[in-house]
């Protein structure tokens, strides 16, 4: 645990891998947003929620320092972070930034394997998150994004403000669907280069 600036301990796992995967998010272009380049993330969000039947679904790049919403469904269908309590990096663009202590990504992240929180209080841990009290979130179920190069970029979710039995088979489910974005990343990169 490391402390955070408000005094409170936070619960949010140590990243070895930060600095590692914070310049592969820089090499690969992913991490912040631009000129609408992350449609396609947003749709891959709106395609999580529509399978899993939830109100919320993320893609999320961590470099260490915060979470980035590349992807986000929410229930209005605005894609806007603030839905979340994300930031704004500028004040002219949709919020997508949040810190590392809000939500259950990093934890996957960091631990590299999926992560199924039926309902989220049933865990001391996961209990006291912030997103917990501000949405009202219940249930998690995320997967992280693995790359080629053998590091965690990130995580994709689903996320309900009720507690879901989402079981073997919804595990099953986080988990193709990372891996299905991770091809899609691995193809956006070789063309990238040419390959």
């Amino acid at each position: 645990m490391i402390p955070h600036a408000a005094g409170r301990p936070l619960l949010t796992p140590v990243d070895r891998d930060a600095a590692v995967r914070a310049h592969r998010l820089r090499t690969l272009g992913l991490g912040r947003r631009s000129d609408g380049s992350f449609d396609d993330f947003d749709a891959f969000a709106n395609r999580v929620a529509e399978v899993t039947e939830v109100p919320f679904s993320m893609v999320n790049f961590i470099d260490g320092n915060r979470q980035f919403y590349a992807g986000l469904h929410t229930p209005a269908g605005t894609h806007k972070g603030s839905d979340l309590g994300a930031t704004a990096a500028n004040s002219s663009r949709t919020g997508r930034y949040v810190a590392l202590d809000r939500g259950y990504c990093p934890h996957v992240v960091a631990r590299r394997k999926a992560l199924v929180l039926e309902d989220v209080c049933d865990y001391p841990r996961f209990a006291g998150n912030p997103v917990v009290d501000d949405m009202g979130i219940r249930s998690y179920l995320g997967a992280p994004l693995i790359d080629r190069t053998g590091i965690a970029l990130g995580a994709v979710c689903a996320v309900d403000t009720v507690p879901r039995p989402w079981g073997r088979a919804g595990l099953d489910t986080i988990k193709s669907l990372a891996r299905e974005l991770v091809r899609y990343m691995d193809r956006r990169e070789e063309n990238s280069l040419g390959i």
